[in-house]
């Protein structure tokens, strides 16, 4: 792996790391009764997630020109297979960093309800002792949540199919577009705008299906129509369901990428 690899499975990572932490503010927005404010401090996190992703499509595309203009004809679906396998990892270590992530998030929005001020908050993070807090909150999942794991309680087999499914087509769908453009370079520029259709599928699926139903069951915690301990197994099966939508990415890019450039072909 070289450095220009290595810097866009960094990036990769990011932006999927970040996408996985996400559940872990719904956890803390219920523990917190503040909802609206753990979300509007996790979009700073977005911001960074959305730079990161403003920058690996072009370093991406780069990479592919080079290899065109080089005469490369092999080894650039390895490259691809490195970057699902960053997705996937990323997830994994989101996943691991879950309950430690909540604490942290939690402590930060009670902090902020109280002064209101983002650069303090930032600043007591980082050089207040804020780094040294991790000792204490530092935890990892507990075992609980993965042997009394059932598929109800509010989340059922179709929204895991639906997360697992948009989470499949959103990973792949900047890489297989890029990929059919390196299949067909003729066509290269058509096939990658066509990977906003991809993740448009995506999007609908999570923004109409996916994020009603959870901030439903969101609200029925803070109601008490539903334990934390229901919540908490239903956001298992997600980042569990999450994670197939990496894994199930890698068998996905080839025939994705294979369909893309029929229907540029097609265009």
């Amino acid at each position: 792996m070289d450095i220009q690899l290595a810097v866009i499975c960094a990036l990769t990572f990011v932006i999927h790391l970040i996408g996985t932490l996400a559940y872990a503010v719904r956890i803390a927005g219920v523990r917190t009764r503040r909802i609206a404010v753990s979300f509007a401090l996790f979009n700073i996190l977005v911001l960074v997630s959305r730079t990161s992703n403003s920058f690996q499509g072009p370093f991406l595309a780069k990479r592919i020109e080079e290899n065109l203009g080089q005469g490369v004809t092999h080894g650039l679906l390895a490259d691809f297979r490195w970057l699902l396998l960053s997705a996937t990892i990323a997830t994994l270590v989101g996943a691991f960093l879950i309950p430690t992530f909540q604490r942290i998030f939690s402590r930060a929005v009670l902090h902020f309800q109280v002064h209101r001020s983002i650069p303090r908050l930032l600043l007591r993070g980082f050089f207040q002792g804020g780094l040294l807090q991790l000792r204490d909150v530092a935890s990892i999942p507990a075992a609980a949540n993965f042997t009394q794991m059932r598929i109800g309680h509010g989340i059922t087999p179709w929204i895991i199919f639906l997360n697992v499914s948009a989470v499949a087509l959103w990973t792949i769908g900047v890489f297989a577009s890029l990929y059919a453009g390196y299949l067909n370079p003729e066509l290269r520029v058509t096939s990658s705008t066509l990977s906003s259709v991809v993740n448009g599928a995506a999007t609908i699926m999570m923004f109409v299906f996916i994020d009603p139903h959870m901030s439903v069951m969101t609200d029925d915690v803070i109601e008490g129509k539903t334990s934390e301990s229901q919540f908490r197994k239903a956001i298992v099966w997600l980042v569990g369901s999450r994670l197939a939508g990496t894994l199930l990415a890698q068998a996905l890019l080839v025939p994705a990428a294979m369909a893309i450039v029929l229907v540029a072909q097609a265009m």
